[in-house]
């Protein structure tokens, strides 16, 4: 039979089993079992550690280390663990601008509401987040459904960083309760004949502009309307675009000029051939602006203002 001591008004045990020569010790603390070995067949030192021992508990139970050993790892021990690794694990594949916006998002939206929930709450904190960012907005607006989808993606990528260092044992689910089917929706674009309507009124504008001093301008945002029709780039990649990123080749199945563009978006560096209509408009606006340096962007801020009355007039 095991022999038993009690101390510490009957919170402490000493105790030592049948067959064994070391007195072991235990206690209770908020519902969860402590036990521990002396590792000494002395009672009287075995008393004395035990009751230190138990002390030692008690001081961290009183921190709250117990209920952390107990839950894990906290949401935001995980969140700066994704950031420190983030630049090298999206190398050559993210742009640095993502890795600043992910940042941004987690210290300025998430880490608020989430930072100090354990990552053993994942569910419940999940679906109180959705909850919290429908309700409270600075604007006082909802944010869209594409922002919102952007966070739980990134809350997925740091709970994917614990599971990496085995602070947790599954992915939990981030799905929506209750989902309807997502939105359904489709870029703006142009037919053939408005396609032509425009870039005929874009030319018929650089060639007589309002005003002199607005004939440059009106010569950009022609080829401006020509480029992006010959190479299918978004206007944020062509706002991007510098002198560096283009060059004049000669396409080896067609025996056509094009332009062979490094575009760089939020996956890194891509690679785009244009159709040939593009390699004019480029020749021009290269000659036109002349630039100084190779890293000067081609197209800048076009003149939205103009554009839209451009759009107008052609109603």
């Amino acid at each position: 039979m095991n022999e038993t001591i009690d101390l510490m008004d009957g919170a402490l045990h000493v105790y030592r089993r049948e067959n064994s020569g070391k007195w072991q010790c235990s206690t209770c603390l908020h519902g969860r079992n402590y036990r521990q070995s002396t590792k000494t067949d002395n009672l009287i030192l075995a008393q004395d550690f035990a009751k230190n021992w138990y002390l030692g508990l008690l001081g961290k139970s009183n921190a709250g280390l117990l209920e952390e050993a107990k839950k894990g790892k906290k949401f935001e021990a995980a969140a700066r663990q994704l950031l420190e690794e983030l630049p090298m694990l999206t190398h050559g594949q993210r742009s640095e601008r993502y890795v600043n916006d992910q940042k941004k998002r987690l210290e300025s939206v998430i880490l608020p509401f989430l930072g100090n929930r354990y990552l053993s709450e994942a569910p419940a904190s999940i679906t109180e987040y959705r909850i919290h960012r429908a309700q409270t907005c600075k604007t006082g607006k909802p944010p869209s459904r594409s922002t919102t989808h952007q966070e739980i993606v990134l809350i997925r990528q740091v709970y994917k960083c614990a599971l990496r260092h085995k602070w947790i044992d599954h992915l939990p689910d981030f799905s929506v309760p209750y989902k309807a089917s997502g939105k359904v929706g489709r870029r703006a674009w142009f037919s053939p004949e408005e396609y032509k309507t425009l870039y005929t009124a874009t030319r018929e504008r650089a060639l007589k502009p309002k005003k002199p001093r607005w004939k440059k301008a009106c010569e950009n945002l022609h080829d401006y309307v020509l480029f992006m029709a010959n190479t299918g780039l978004r206007p944020d990649e062509a706002r991007r675009l510098q002198y560096r990123d283009v060059t004049i080749v000669t396409d080896e199945s067609t025996s056509q000029r094009i332009l062979e563009i490094e575009v760089r978006g939020k996956r890194g560096v891509g690679y785009c051939k244009s159709m040939p209509g593009a390699v004019k408009p480029f020749e021009r606006m290269r000659e036109r602006n002349r630039p100084a340096s190779r890293e000067i962007a081609i197209f800048g801020n076009i003149q939205r203002e103009l554009f839209n009355t451009i759009l107008d007039s052609c109603c």
